[in-house]
């Protein structure tokens, strides 16, 4: 959970100015890290279901928003 926090106010500080590539690929590859991660502790029943499910979705929407900016 606060690997979530940590990679969701990063991406806010992205928005208050330059960032550059590098930092930008360090960011997708965290929250990519953090989706497997969240995977295997849905798969290994760490945690339930429901609240994999939801944070698997917002890791994703995070990341197609770095994908977005990036292109």
């Amino acid at each position: 959970m606060s690997k979530i926090i940590i990679t969701i106010g990063t991406l806010i500080s992205m928005s208050c100015g330059q960032v550059d590539n590098q930092e930008l690929s360090e960011t997708l590859n965290n929250i990519q890290d953090m989706k497997e991660w969240m995977i295997e502790d849905r798969n290994n029943g760490v945690i339930d279901s429901v609240y994999a499910e939801y944070y698997i979705l917002w890791l994703e929407d995070s990341e197609n928003l770095i994908i977005e900016y990036t292109n």
